[in-house]
Order: structure tokens, then sequence, then C-alpha cells
């Protein structure tokens, strides 16, 4: 009789487990400039469904989270620039648009710079602020890593297909570009407009300075998508998430952290 009693027990141990957050989960991997804001979803996203099996967020960048959805290694891909050609082969989901913010050190006295300023500087060709209407003092260049989504969108809407100059400090992750540029009264970088916070100053750009109206009405250039990346048709707890993420209350999420909503 106790012996039948212990086999019921782990049955429905066994079953409970299988039913909740110990059964298979799904991972996303990929751009470290999504990955906060997929990290703060997929909470929720638990929070709200208690019996969900986990949903582990990882970056590694834009460029590694595509080839982690087309290889299988992940069930959802994170990206914060668009498919290139040779990577087609995989559905791409806008969950929102993000904005390129050009950050300085809260002290630097300048409030605007042009697109062609920007360029110059990290081009190497601009390397003083006095050149600008500063101090006399070096410019430190902070970018973002090989691979980074946030690093081909600035290439791209900024640099025009110019080299970023070697000189330029390289950094992992938006939040280290943002901790560099804070520490340093003579440092610019540019990072997510989402991340943007009181320890560095947002430039305005031609005179349009980038928040969510300006992105959302079209004035403010350097926007760029994230997006979830899948191959094939998503399945189980995947659908679910992303049909999450595009629900009202996802994009309510992604809106008050700083994001323009794409429903």
């Amino acid at each position: 009789m106790a012996l039948a009693i212990r086999i019921l027990l782990i049955f429905f141990f066994l079953v409970g487990c299988s039913g909740g957050r110990g059964g298979r989960g799904i991972t996303l991997a990929g751009s470290t400039s999504v990955e906060p804001f997929a990290e703060l979803l997929a909470e929720k996203y638990m929070a709200e469904h208690l019996q969900s099996p986990p949903i582990n967020v990882q970056g590694g960048g834009s460029s590694a989270g595509i080839q982690a959805a087309l290889s299988g290694n992940a069930e959802i891909g994170t990206s914060s620039r668009w498919l290139r050609e040779e990577e087609k082969g995989l559905e791409a989901i806008l969950i929102a648009w993000d904005a390129i913010a050009i950050i300085v050190h809260p002290s630097n006295p300048l409030s605007d710079l042009t697109l062609n300023q920007v360029r110059e500087m990290f081009a190497g060709r601009i390397d003083n602020w006095a050149s600008l209407g500063g101090s006399d003092r070096p410019i430190t260049l902070v970018t973002r890593e090989e691979g980074s989504g946030t690093r081909g969108a600035f290439e791209e809407l900024v640099m025009g297909g110019e080299r970023i100059t070697p000189a330029a400090l390289r950094q992992d992750s938006n939040g280290a570009v943002r901790v560099m540029v804070a520490g340093d009264p003579e440092a610019i970088g540019y990072i997510s407009l989402g991340i943007v916070d009181k320890r560095v100053k947002p430039l305005s750009i031609e005179g349009v300075f980038p928040s969510r109206e300006t992105v959302s009405s079209g004035t403010y250039g350097l926007v760029r998508p994230f997006l979830f990346l899948v191959k094939g048709e998503p399945q189980g707890l995947a659908k679910e998430f992303i049909d999450y993420v595009l629900s009202p209350s996802g994009q309510e999420i992604l809106e008050e952290e700083g994001l323009v909503r794409v429903k």
C-alpha cells in the first residue's frame, strides 16, 4: 500500500513538472539591444502564465542571433537590423521601432550636431572638441563591436559606407557604451534610445531631438527595427510569446520602456 502511494506521488510530481516551469522552454538569442526588452517581456509573460515553461533570453549580437535562428539553436533569434541577402530564409517579425541616440557626457556644452559632423568624428577626421565649438580637448570615440546590430545600423544610417576609425574604443553592449560615455567628459558614443538615462546626454541631430514622438512622426532619421526571427512557422510557446509581444499589453510594455510600438 505504501509503495503504491509513493508511485502515485511520483507520478503527480512528474506531471506537475511537465506542465510547469520544469517543462521544455524556449531560447531567444541575439541582439544585445533587444535583450533587456526581451528579458522584461519574458518576465511579464511568465508572471502572467505561471504554468509556462521557462523563456531564456541571451545576447551575443544580431549576427549571432540570426545564425542561432537559422541553425535551430534558438527558437527565436533577435536582431536590431534588417536581414542581409545572404541571411534570408527566416521570417522577420517587427516588434518595435528604436532610435539610435548620439550621446555625450552631461557636462558637454554641445546640444546639436549635423549628420556630417558625427560621420567626420567617427571616421577620425574630427578629433578635437574645439573644431565643433567645444573645449580644446581630444575626442574619445566609443563604438560597438563588429557584428552588433547597433553598429550595423549606425554604419548604414550615419557612416554611409565609410569605416569607423580603429582608434574608437569598442564595447560589447549598449550598456557598456553608456558607462564609458558617462565616465568620460570628452566621450561620444551611440546607443539605443530605449536605454538613455540621466547619466548621459542625448544630442539633437540636424536640429531634431531623439524621442518617441520624433521617431513616430519620421522626423528623426536614425531609426532601426527590433526584430524577432523564426525559421518556419512558430509553434507552441514560441508562437504564444510572439503573440503576447505583439498584443496591446506587450506593445504597451515596450512603449513604456521608450520604444515605438508597431501595433
